[in-house]
């Protein structure tokens, strides 16, 4: 039997889901620069548990995740899991309306799932369609249409560790020019506010290692 392969972030192994996925999957961890699965070229899932959702709701948080989610992968998909959603002193106009929201607005599809052994299977069930029926690779960083240059140059730089979009937007600035930021040394990266030494060294490490087949 042919197995979906499935990249889940670090972030994810405590909720005990990739060890769920282990046994009908073939599992890659690693750290994933924008989402918590992904499950092929085009898909990538943003996972919250009821309560992280509400607090990113109070936060104002969850949209900024979904727009690099959505920035990132053609076909984001957000999960909420548990009973929880309605757990808390919230209104639940409030909740439904952002759920209303990132539905019409962001166009992001928001699946419920009772708990973790629900939400692997629903991951699993993604996985094997694309990559089966519609004969989909999987990607650490999707392929999104239509970018317009701008939105490409700053998506090339989001691929660098721990740079997010904002950083990314830094960066570009910063230097002037996507060619600019990857040929920056150590000390010129960290005259950037948000890059300290450590993330700094991640960055020229990456840019300066030799590929190995």
């Amino acid at each position: 039997m042919r197995c979906p392969k499935i990249i889940a972030d670090t972030r994810e192994v405590f909720s005990g889901i990739p060890a769920m996925l282990e046994s009908m999957a073939e599992l890659e961890v690693k750290q994933i620069p924008v989402g918590d699965y992904i499950l092929s070229e085009r898909v990538a899932v943003e996972r919250k548990r009821a309560e992280d959702f509400l607090d990113s709701l109070i936060r104002k948080k969850i949209f900024e995740q979904v727009t690099r989610l959505r920035n990132a992968y053609e076909k984001p998909v957000l999960v909420i899991e548990d009973e929880g959603l309605f757990s808390r002193n919230i209104d639940r106009r409030a909740i439904y309306g952002a759920i209303a929201s990132l539905l019409t607005d962001y166009d992001i599809p928001v699946i419920r799932t009772r708990d973790a052994e629900e939400t692997s299977f629903i991951l699993y069930a993604i996985a094997a369609r694309e990559q089966f029926k519609k004969k989909r690779d999987v990607a650490l960083r999707g392929k999104k249409p239509n970018m317009s240059l701008k939105e490409r140059q700053q998506f090339l730089v989001e691929g660098l560790p721990d740079v997010s979009s904002i950083l990314a937007k830094r960066l570009l600035f910063h230097f002037g020019t996507v060619r600019n930021v990857m040929m920056a040394g150590m000390e010129e990266l960290m005259e950037v506010e948000g890059i300290g030494k450590k993330k700094a060294m991640k960055i020229t490490e990456v840019m300066d290692a030799e590929w190995e087949d």
